[in-house]
């Protein structure tokens, strides 16, 4: 009796070092994984999933579903005709990713902040433009350089015509907290 007690002592010592030894290997494993994902892989995971708060600079938190992610932008959509562009820079941190696993095939846009800025200003829709300080400018993005946008200040309610255009403001894309379309 005595050998057999000793060796299920034995054989219960060393299936808990293996179960050690491989939740260590486990928890390894997850944080290299983990630490091979920038911020917009973990946010092109939650695409279309449950809501985000994001706090953006200049605009405070943002509670919304993240609905696209480019290379160093992220739309908010705050409902189905409203939303927000914010450059990556902008974004000062996120609650609601925690514990969401990150899927290999969650691939954000190849295009940069530049490209979506083109896309909005093809649109002519009325924008509200969001500085990193909290001002906020409204009109229609006439251009988009490299590294700049020209917002063409007029009412909301107004179409953007050369009467309606009160100036034409130069906003750097480092400034930008956010994008607003209504």
């Amino acid at each position: 009796m005595r050998w057999e007690r000793l060796f299920d002592d034995l054989e219960a010592r060393l299936l808990a070092q293996d179960a050690a030894e491989l939740a260590a290997e486990v928890a390894e494993r997850t944080r290299r994984e983990r630490a091979q994902h920038g911020l917009h892989v973990r946010l092109a995971a939650v695409r279309h999933s449950g809501p985000i708060t994001v706090q953006v600079a200049g605009l405070g938190p943002v509670t919304a579903v993240v609905a696209d992610v480019g290379a160093d932008w992220l739309l908010l959509g705050t409902s189905a005709e409203r939303g927000a562009l914010v450059p990556f820079p902008a974004v000062r941190s996120v609650v609601g990713l925690a514990g969401r696993l990150t899927p290999p095939t969650a691939v954000a846009r190849g295009f940069g902040l530049g490209s979506a800025l083109r896309a909005v200003s093809r649109d002519r829709a009325a924008v509200t433009v969001v500085d990193v300080d909290g001002h906020r400018w409204t009109g229609t993005i006439d251009a988009v350089g490299e590294d700049a946008l020209d917002l063409a200040e007029h009412a909301r309610d107004l179409p953007r015509r050369t009467e309606n255009v009160t100036c034409v403001r130069t906003v750097p894309f480092a400034a930008i907290g956010a994008v607003l379309r209504d």
